[in-house]
């Protein structure tokens, strides 16, 4: 995040940068969230407490509450909860859809592996990959037809190739090579027995519009997406959190520094940045300067080969 950019920015940084094309990504998301409303029986929307998602639920408030009259999401929200979440993120997920009045589905990774569907090859083993099942086992639970995301194309190489409306198989599995054309956005929504999509509203915002949008509407986020004292250790370019699930090895020695996250997830893979920005203006001017995109600067995960998220895409993850 050493980027050299123009000062001028730095000092007026809302003034300067426009955020006019956000209207058209809104109103793009809304017409999507409104479609899938529309076409399916048993829609939902994946809700973790996330920046992303939350933008996501907001403009699911647009497209379906009134302020004037009321109103609620026409789906669910669903959390496939790996059981190392930061309590930070699960206790804002809860505060938000309580606040929503929506109904808040969360499934466990811990619950598949007390049936066995789950098996870690050792105590330690991150439990993100494995969301996967839980994850499918909770679509044959409540015959979901369509599952709303907030995966942009921007974050990974695998999810640049995804349309909006994502087919899957009936074993849940996704056929990069056999995705439909979405033309003039016209989306094919037809479905054989057993099969689904998964539905990506926000596919064509990056980082930077998503912390512009939290700005402008004044999205309230989790506290770890904003700079906070921490105890970390290098390992492999990556800070890594000093936790109970995460501790010292050998020979290590944690350093405090004042760090945000840039994408929260199961604490085994989720590294924090160096960042002093405390507000979303800050984090904006941030992201304009970084040249990693976040989850190459932050996941763990995606470090062990440039296939890895592809292959875990086929196999039914998010």
């Amino acid at each position: 995040m050493n980027a050299r950019i123009n000062p001028e920015i730095l000092r007026h940084p809302t003034h300067v940068l426009s955020n006019a094309h956000l209207d058209a990504l809104e109103e793009e998301a809304i017409f999507i969230l409104r479609e899938v409303a529309a076409a399916f029986e048993r829609p939902t929307l994946l809700f973790s407490g996330g920046k992303d998602s939350l933008v996501l639920l907001k403009c699911a408030e647009k497209a379906f509450l009134d302020k004037d009259r009321g109103g609620s999401l026409p789906y669910p929200l669903l959390m496939i909860d790996t059981g190392h979440n930061f309590h930070e993120v699960t206790d804002f997920r809860d505060y938000r859809a309580r606040q929503l009045g929506a109904n808040l589905i969360v499934r466990s990774v811990e619950d598949s592996m007390a049936r066995g569907t789950v098996r870690l090859a050792h105590p330690g083993e991150s439990r993100n990959v494995h969301q996967s099942v839980t994850l499918l086992e909770a679509i044959d639970e409540f015959r979901f037809d369509a599952l709303i995301g907030g995966a942009r194309r921007d974050e990974e190489k695998a999810r640049a190739k995804e349309r909006i409306f994502s087919h899957r198989d009936a074993f849940g599995q996704w056929q990069p090579k056999a995705q439909r054309p979405e033309l003039w956005t016209l989306f094919n929504t037809r479905l054989q027995p057993g099969e689904h999509f998964r539905v990506f509203p926000i596919s064509n915002w990056t980082e930077l519009d998503v912390w512009q949008y939290i700005e402008r509407e004044k999205i309230e986020l989790p506290s770890l997406y904003y700079a906070h004292q921490r105890q970390v250790v290098e390992r492999k370019g990556l800070l890594v959190p000093v936790t109970d699930l995460t501790p010292l090895r050998e020979g290590e020695q944690a350093v405090e520094k004042t760090v945000r996250f840039r994408t929260v997830g199961d604490i085994t893979c989720t590294c924090p940045v160096e960042s002093g920005a405390v507000t979303p203006a800050e984090i904006v001017i941030e992201t304009l300067a970084a040249d990693v995109s976040e989850r190459g600067a932050t996941r763990m995960d995606d470090k062990t080969s440039d296939a890895s998220m592809e292959k875990r895409k086929k196999e039914g993850y998010f």
